[in-house]
């Protein structure tokens, strides 16, 4: 019986990773679509296509997904998804920004409330919380590629505003319009980065 309760373990366990990685790839499909239907399907000519399919890469998507999820907006029968933003204050007033893609508004609108309240939080109208944040690139590598100085100059060479390190890795901070051109001229420098994306701090 210990064997066969070590192989139900086994199975229960793998089933849960790969339903997460279903719902990685799924999201990561998705962005990538709704990038190469919003510009050019050409990730070279297309910065957040470009920052996607890179994304998308860096957890291991394999190449035929990617592809199909640019030939899926090239093609026309892409869903119509909609970037909607919401603001609110979660458990002790903490104030959170959630962004959202979405091809049906009131399910997600629904969704985010339900998730604010039943965690202490609630929903706040457009605005209540928006200008405590400003958007910033963010693009991660691991502590490996060098020192905190190394990686510094490199970075701000780059155009990176700042640059936080630790032993877990460095995180260089830029404008949000100038994260594609960052995470290019860091991968010339780093190689392939851990990650490069949006985030939103003070």
């Amino acid at each position: 019986m210990a064997g066969h309760s070590k192989w139900a373990n086994i199975q229960h366990r793998k089933g849960r990773q790969d339903a997460a990685r279903s719902k990685l790839f799924s999201k990561l499909s998705k962005e990538i679509t709704v990038a190469a239907k919003m510009g050019d399907p050409d990730p070279e000519k297309n910065p957040r296509l470009r920052l996607a399919v890179k994304e998308a890469k860096s957890n291991s998507v394999p190449k035929d997904v990617i592809d199909r999820a640019i030939k899926k907006a090239t093609g026309g029968d892409a869903e119509n998804y909609d970037e909607i933003r919401y603001e609110g204050y979660g458990p002790n007033g903490v104030a959170v920004i959630v962004e959202t893609m979405t091809d049906n508004k009131n399910r997600t609108a629904s969704n985010v409330r339900s998730t604010f309240s039943k965690n202490g939080g609630n929903l706040g109208e457009t605005g209540s919380v928006g200008f405590m944040f400003e958007r910033k690139g963010e693009v991660t590598y691991p502590a490996s590629v060098g020192d905190a100085d190394t990686v510094m100059m490199a970075a701000i060479e780059a155009g990176a505003e700042d640059v936080e390190s630790s032993e877990e890795g460095h995180s260089s901070y830029c404008a949000d319009t100038e994260l594609n051109e960052v995470a290019t001229a860091l991968e010339a420098e780093h190689a392939k980065a851990d990650a490069a994306g949006g985030c939103a701090g003070r």
